[in-house]
């Protein structure tokens, strides 16, 4: 299954730890798991703190159980509290795997000659789509469109799925080791 909404990406990836740790370790202990997260963390808007937790769940650090929502161990088995105790590369896999078009604009990026602009992203997934779909999508949406792509590649940017690069995106150098 593949989760469509897309929270705005933070600066660092402390805020994801934070929000993740404000959930009940069990479902049904908090009334409002919304109101929760707006009160204990940076988050504004039940309206955020609902987006949050359909991210979580993508990212396979929350459940949402008939008693309500729960945080999930890490894979470690912990329940991590900070950035560095959460495996990255498994949120970096379940990112792409189950958030719906991540997959999508991280193939446009590496199969670019270099880095792509916001534009290009946009304009290149839209023809993959053209050409799956075999016909052509509604314009209507493009400024939602533009913004959720954005939001994407800059997710990927935390995941450390893709660098950014002077007013582009491309693919992350390989570390030399």
């Amino acid at each position: 299954m593949q989760f469509k909404p897309v929270p705005e990406p933070p600066a660092d990836r402390t805020l994801l730890a934070t929000v993740r740790r404000v959930l009940p370790v069990t479902a049904g202990d908090v009334d409002d798991c919304c109101q929760r997260l707006v009160d204990e963390t940076p988050l504004e808007t039940r309206e955020a703190a609902a987006t949050w937790l359909t991210f979580l769940r993508a990212l396979e650090v929350a459940s949402e159980d008939p008693a309500g929502f729960r945080r999930r161990a890490a894979s470690s088995g912990t329940e991590s509290d900070t950035p560095d105790d959460l495996d990255w590369d498994d949120l970096g896999r379940a990112f792409r795997d189950r958030v719906y078009g991540a997959e999508t604009v991280l193939t446009v990026l590496e199969r670019a000659d270099g880095p792509r602009t916001v534009e290009a992203v946009v304009d290149a997934v839209q023809e993959r789509r053209r050409t799956t779909d075999g016909r052509p999508r509604p314009s209507r949406a493009t400024t939602h469109r533009r913004e959720r792509i954005e939001r994407l590649l800059e997710w990927a940017v935390v995941f450390d799925l893709a660098e950014r690069d002077g007013t582009g995106y491309r693919p992350p150098r390989p570390s030399e080791a």
